[in-house]
């Protein structure tokens, strides 16, 4: 395994490993590594002839300065990890040689940044497409591995490989949780072990949403989430949507097909987010 730090390095790797007929998968991280992530990896392993993981703490995405400061930074660690998955590069740049001059780059994907995150943290959205733009560009994949847990994330990527004509398949897999139900997240390595324990709740009130699909209306529904969340200690809920999975707009009545159950609170200091796409007919 290969730790590659500059661009020109993984341009001209990258270009070569190409023109030999090698397939290339793609996994962005932003370190802080945890089995959710070792998934993409080995399903990325499995499925090309290369596999490229980059780490990279990207500071356009983080509306929030405490919050690029605190994110939790493991490079040695993570790649003890990659070395257990079979990953071949780590690109590990510095904001230096990925941002040389301040990107006066503006996306915008209409109604689809307007909901949830992007209503949340105004600019998130066009820092994740700016650094996955990028690193597309460098990388060329034949395949990008995305987690579910970030489900509007992955409906953004997607309308960047259409609306840029990326050459790409994008791969996204289901959320990988703790034995509790908690969502892996590099985040999670923040809370303390009162937090840790309350986190959960986060799951059990989209569990609590699921069960009631089938009986309650939407704003019934809301209204339990709520409630059930202000009585945990240290959570403050800042949404919890029931949305298009696609498109992440709200829906008003519960009919038929998938619905997304999205969710994002602050445990402590530490803001978590989760999600459950739920098929009705399976309810």
């Amino acid at each position: 395994m290969q730790v590659i730090t500059q661009v020109s390095e993984l341009r001209q790797t990258m270009q070569a490993l190409r023109c030999s007929g090698k397939s290339i998968g793609f996994v962005p991280t932003m370190g802080a590594l945890h089995e959710g992530h070792l998934q993409l990896l080995r399903a990325s392993v499995k499925d090309n002839d290369i596999t490229v993981c980059s780490i990279f703490v990207n500071p356009t995405q983080f509306n929030n300065p405490d919050d690029y400061k605190l994110y939790p930074r493991t490079l040695e660690a993570d790649i003890e990890l990659l070395q257990t998955t079979g990953c071949d590069f780590i690109f590990s740049p510095s904001p230096e040689a990925i941002y040389p001059q301040h990107t006066m780059l503006q996306f915008s994907f209409g109604k689809l940044e307007q909901v949830m995150e992007g209503a949340m943290r105004p600019g998130h959205f066009n820092g994740v497409a700016t650094i996955v733009g990028k690193f597309f560009n460098m990388v060329q994949p034949h395949k990008a591995y995305f987690g579910q847990k970030d489900l509007q994330q992955v409906a953004i990527v997607r309308q960047l490989i259409v609306g840029l004509g990326f050459d790409i398949e994008l791969v996204c897999y289901p959320t990988v949780r703790e034995a509790d139900g908690l969502a892996m997240s590099s985040r999670n390595k923040r809370l303390n072990a009162e937090q840790r324990q309350t986190a959960v709740s986060l799951h059990e009130a989209l569990e609590l949403a699921k069960a009631q699909l089938k009986t309650q209306p939407v704003a019934t529904i809301k209204t339990a989430v709520a409630d059930y969340l202000n009585n945990k200690p240290e959570v403050e809920l800042e949404y919890f949507e029931i949305a298009d999975p696609l498109n992440l707009q709200p829906v008003e009545t519960i009919a038929e097909g998938e619905v997304a159950l999205c969710i994002a609170a602050f445990v402590g200091p530490v803001r978590l987010i989760d999600n459950l796409v739920v098929n009705l007919t399976e309810v």
